[in-house]
């Protein structure tokens, strides 16, 4: 009779003897094998709202721009300021190109013109208004440097003959500045600012 562990290590058939005693005892479930979860991929699963794409309409309704448009900024053009024109002024039925130059013809005829526009002219005609002022305020100047000069002379012959030399100057000047001031170019003498506002504004049409 065999004993309880006697076993021959030796025999070709152990190891299949112990797989069926194995197999007997306990039946395994069937392996299966696992696959990785896939997410579905057909376009009824799936649905992605479409960029939304403005037209050039709806832009700008919705931008800045067409709710406040923007007027592009334009200089102010200061050459008109000083052009002259064929236009009638008010009060006078002179073309305004002739009213800006009488102020400055030398001698008195400029002072006398200057002074009566600024009496005549009304104040909305500011461009004949100034150079009146101006070209007043000119021959006030030169008719204050010239007394002096006058007074001087009495005592030398120098300032008789440095009176001649700066009325001749002052002269030519004021022609200049007549012809500049027919032809619409700007004249303008920063000196006499201060004397020219306050004859502006001190001077005012006679009211009829």
């Amino acid at each position: 009779m065999p004993k309880k562990f006697d076993t021959n290590p030796l025999d070709p058939e152990l190891p299949e003897r112990a797989k069926a005693a194995a197999a007997s005892r306990y039946d395994a479930p069937p392996k299966t094998p696992y696959s990785t979860s896939e997410f579905p991929t057909t376009p009824s699963s799936i649905t992605e709202e479409e960029t939304r794409r403005f037209s050039d309409t709806d832009f700008q309704a919705y931008s800045f721009a067409a709710a406040q448009p923007v007027v592009p900024y334009q200089a102010p053009n200061f050459s008109d300021m000083n052009r002259a024109s064929e236009r009638k002024v008010a009060k006078t039925g002179v073309s305004e190109k002739w009213l800006i130059g009488l102020p400055y013809l030398p001698f008195t005829i400029g002072l006398v013109a200057g002074l009566i526009l600024l009496l005549v002219i009304p104040k909305d005609e500011a461009k004949v208004r100034f150079h009146a002022a101006q070209g007043l305020a000119a021959h006030v100047g030169i008719l204050i440097v010239t007394s002096i000069l006058k007074i001087v002379s009495n005592v030398t012959d120098v300032a008789d003959f440095g009176n001649f030399i700066f009325t001749l100057v002052t002269s030519i000047m004021l022609i200049i500045f007549a012809i500049k001031a027919f032809k619409g170019k700007p004249v303008h003498v920063e000196t006499l600012d201060d004397l020219t506002n306050w004859l502006d504004e001190k001077i005012g049409p006679v009211k009829s």
